[in-house]
């Protein structure tokens, strides 16, 4: 049985932990956590845990920690934002941890994806609008080429993690009509959560006045506009 735990803290209501990862997280003996990106609520409630904040730690600290703490047979609690499936970079501590036979029992989080899905009171897939939903990142230092421009003349809807910094120049690239509907939601779910509507053409400067240039999910498509989006009934409700 594991006594490592790899624990999504959920997108920043600390509400949203599942029971399972609170339950966790209560009884961790030692806590890795990412940063300010996790709730302190949640940092908090791990007690006496010794907690670790790995945004001071590289990959090699990190998983030097969690190393120690199996060997010593301590819970060790590896939380992180939102799901960590989700551009979570677990695979790379796992595949170091994995040559000292180290394996993690994973548990899901709610990602911020569906936070944001939440906040805007909406469905990301929704009949008539968009029955699927294509999820990517720009461009950037990890990453040398992306998709967007040919994801978004698909038509579905497109949400973007980690491009609130590139939003005006992904608005440039994106080949979808100028008048489709544009959400960007800065920390979902959290206390100080904000939330910009408009359009491919004008997103980039509604955000720019509202001061949101980091940490925000960008969402393109009419099911952002959930009630309004012109959407179909389900067989379900007719």
């Amino acid at each position: 049985m594991s006594n490592f735990y790899i624990v999504g803290a959920g997108c920043g209501d600390p509400g949203l932990i599942t029971v399972k990862g609170m339950d966790l997280l209560k009884r961790a003996e030692i806590l890795i956590y990412a940063g300010s990106l996790v709730n302190p609520e949640l940092v908090a409630a791990s007690g006496a845990a010794t907690k670790l904040d790995s945004s001071k730690m590289n990959l090699d600290e990190i998983c030097g920690a969690i190393r120690e703490g199996v060997q010593e047979k301590k819970r060790v609690v590896r939380l992180h934002s939102g799901d960590p499936a989700l551009y979570g970079a677990i695979i790379e501590q796992m595949a170091v941890l994995e040559k000292d036979g180290i394996r993690p029992e994973i548990v899901p989080g709610v990602s911020s994806l569906f936070g944001a899905a939440a906040a805007l009171n909406t469905q990301l897939t929704l009949r008539g609008v968009s029955e699927s939903v294509i999820i990517t990142r720009p461009a950037g230092a990890t990453l040398e080429e992306d998709r967007i421009a040919e994801f978004s003349r698909i038509g579905e809807t497109l949400v973007i993690f980690l491009g609130t910094e590139k939003l005006r120049d992904i608005m440039a690239r994106v080949e979808c009509p100028q008048d489709t509907p544009v959400a960007v939601v800065y920390h979902a779910t959290w206390d100080d959560q904000k939330i910009v509507k408009g359009t491919v053409a004008d997103i980039a400067d509604t955000a720019d006045a509202a001061g949101i240039s980091k940490t925000a999910l960008i969402i393109i498509g009419r099911a952002v506009l959930g009630t309004e989006s012109g959407f179909v009934h389900s067989h379900l409700y007719s």
